[in-house]
């Protein structure tokens, strides 16, 4: 298996990951009749908690982008050392984004967002050679 599969692996671990912080925080706050029910009136978390839920939402859009190309470059077997360290890249970015955004560090977060955009252009690149 290459690299950029691997990472697309942990890729959906770490996602699965952050939906059960997001999940444990939540029911740190809400009873379980409410979390049982339909969510309707349920608002927007505060702290902590509103931030694990902001992050793995912003990780469901970055995910199928990401798993897009890694699947159109193994498909293509235009893997390269350049999309092997994209991958790479994009899966500790997403991992340091989750920890900084639950933390509460705003400048550092969007930079980490950023840093995994430019492993999504790497794991690309090799498409257009």
């Amino acid at each position: 298996m290459t690299v950029e599969l691997w990472m697309l692996f942990w890729a959906v671990v770490l996602t699965f990951v952050q939906v059960l912080v997001a999940v444990t925080g939540a029911s740190s706050v809400l009873s379980p009749a409410k979390l049982a029910g339909n969510r309707e009136d349920i608002t927007a978390m505060d702290g902590w908690v509103g931030r694990a839920q902001r992050a793995h939402r912003n990780m469901l859009e970055n995910l199928p982008l990401f798993a897009a190309l890694v699947l159109i470059v193994h498909v293509a077997g235009a893997s390269t050392e350049t999309s092997a360290l994209g991958a790479e890249i994009f899966v500790f970015a997403r991992l340091a984004y989750a920890v900084v955004y639950i933390i509460g560090i705003p400048w550092v977060r969007t930079a980490l967002w950023f840093v995994s955009v430019i492993g999504m252009v790497m794991v690309a690149l090799p498409l257009f050679a």
